[in-house]
């Protein structure tokens, strides 16, 4: 598997969120697992769709571990950031919509990351639109995002904290 060995960088709260995400995953598991043996037992007969969907629930629980485990055991976490002033991986960057005049703040992080829910900012990955056009980007900056639906949407970097 050519993936298994790029790193992930993620921030220290990301890491966390995955881990802790990682070990309800493996209690929903031990309940699935539990309910599996409880349909077999009890199911006369190989056709019960009980049964077939107890399976799919445990397949696709124990997908989701492995893809965690594996995100986590490529993570670096982010510490440091070469280009102060710039964004990176981890920035909480404050962003003017130059239409709508309204402010957004948000942070840029790595995919595996912002697909993990909680925290108190909304994350935006390095390869959405927006991150791709907001990465390197210095506070003052402005940018273009093309959308998937063939509009533009202008923002103006107005602050990037660590």
């Amino acid at each position: 598997m050519v993936q298994a060995t790029r790193q992930v960088k993620l921030t220290r709260e990301g890491f966390e969120r995955l881990q802790r995400t990682l070990d309800q995953e493996q209690t929903r598991l031990a309940e699935a697992t539990r309910i599996l043996q409880e349909q077999m037992e009890t199911s006369a007969d190989n056709e019960d769709t009980g049964l077939e969907d107890a399976k799919r629930e445990k397949l696709g629980i124990e997908a989701r571990i492995e893809e965690l485990e594996d995100t986590l055991a490529r993570a670096t976490i982010i510490e440091d950031h070469e280009n102060a002033g710039r964004v990176e991986l981890g920035a909480v960057v404050t962003l003017a919509n130059e239409a709508t005049k309204k402010d957004m703040r948000v942070q840029v992080v790595s995919a595996p990351e912002a697909t993990v829910l909680g925290g108190s900012l909304p994350r935006i990955s390095e390869e959405s639109p927006v991150g791709k056009e907001l990465m390197g980007r210095k506070k003052g900056e402005t940018f273009v995002v093309n959308l998937e639906n063939g509009k533009q949407v202008k923002y103006k970097v107005k602050t990037i904290e660590y």
